[in-house]
């Protein structure tokens, strides 16, 4: 008798299996390569921002070295008295009453110089960006045409018009001339900061019953403050720094303000410049700026890349 013999079925899942010791088996994903791109990235950023911020501190730390040195060692060839510092310049300059005076005097210019224009600047950003009215694209090409244009081309009509005025040897006048020069910086970062926000939540403010300036302070208002922070850093650091207008429209030396004071102050006899006071006093200029700008470093970086979209 005959005995028939069935063929052997593979189990499923067994065939073509390779033991795992054999050779010629198919490699793995390698997920190494996306971690190499990561950590050739973050070594890229790292090299990149430590040259960037070499390149700025360095002048800053060799503005302190200056100002500690005496006036003979800045103006002689670097030797070993480069690291021998002293307060002596720091306490020449806070003892004369006329630095406290430009100080403060600055101050006033420059904090109200700020508030104006970022005020005028929310105004005007925001009729340019959320109101279609005839001629709204060639007024605003007028107002970025001015930015080309420096005021030190047009400073002797500029101080003939403020002398008409009676705006000349005041500080008031000074801030409406800052205020003027840095305006249409701030128009531009505030219209394309509008432009940025979407129309919607006007219209839900609309159907609510708000008015127009409720929706601007109320609504619009927490959403542009990069862009107002922006506009208002923006110019105070110009007004605080500036020298040629507050030297022009100022004749009186208690309105100095403190460029102009530093000036004065450096001249020594005969002409001669007393670079370790100089260097002092632009010391303690800068820091107010240091330390208003790293304080409100998110909005102002925040504002920029905002007031860089086109609307």
């Amino acid at each position: 008798m005959a005995t028939v013999t069935e063929p052997a079925v593979p189990r499923r899942g067994v065939v073509g299996r390779r033991p795992s010791g054999a050779s010629g088996a198919a490699p793995g994903p390698d997920h190494r390569g996306p971690e190499r791109d990561t950590r050739a990235k973050r070594t890229l950023y790292v090299v990149g921002g430590t040259l960037a911020a070499l390149v700025f501190l360095v002048p800053l730390v060799i503005a302190f070295v200056r100002a500690g040195q005496p006036g003979d060692v800045i103006v002689a060839a670097p030797d070993s008295r480069f690291f021998d510092l002293s307060w002596v310049n720091f306490q020449a300059v806070v003892d004369q009453p006329e630095v406290w005076r430009g100080i403060l005097n600055s101050a006033i210019v420059s904090v109200s110089t700020a508030v104006l224009t970022a005020v005028l600047a929310t105004f005007a950003g925001y009729g340019f960006a959320k109101f279609p009215f005839r001629g709204r694209a060639v007024l605003f090409g007028l107002v970025l045409v001015t930015l080309m244009i420096p005021f030190q081309a047009i400073l002797t009509p500029l101080y003939l018009q403020m002398n008409v005025m009676g705006l000349t040897d005041s500080l008031f006048g000074l801030v409406l001339f800052y205020t003027t020069v840095n305006l249409p910086f701030g128009i531009f970062v505030m219209r394309n900061t509008f432009a940025a926000v979407p129309a919607e939540l006007e219209d839900s403010a609309h159907v609510d019953g708000a008015g127009t300036i409720r929706i601007l302070v109320s609504v619009l208002r927490p959403l542009v403050i990069p862009g107002t922070a922006t506009a208002a850093l923006y110019a105070f650091l110009a007004s605080w720094t500036e020298f040629l207008g507050a030297l022009t429209f100022l004749t009186d030396q208690n309105l100095y303000t403190l460029p102009v004071s530093l000036v004065n102050l450096q001249q020594g006899a005969y002409g001669q410049v007393n670079f370790g006071l100089l260097a002092a006093g632009a010391v303690i200029a800068m820091i107010p700026c240091v330390i208003l700008y790293v304080a409100l470093q998110r909005y102002y970086v925040a504002g920029l890349a905002s007031g860089s979209v086109k609307g």
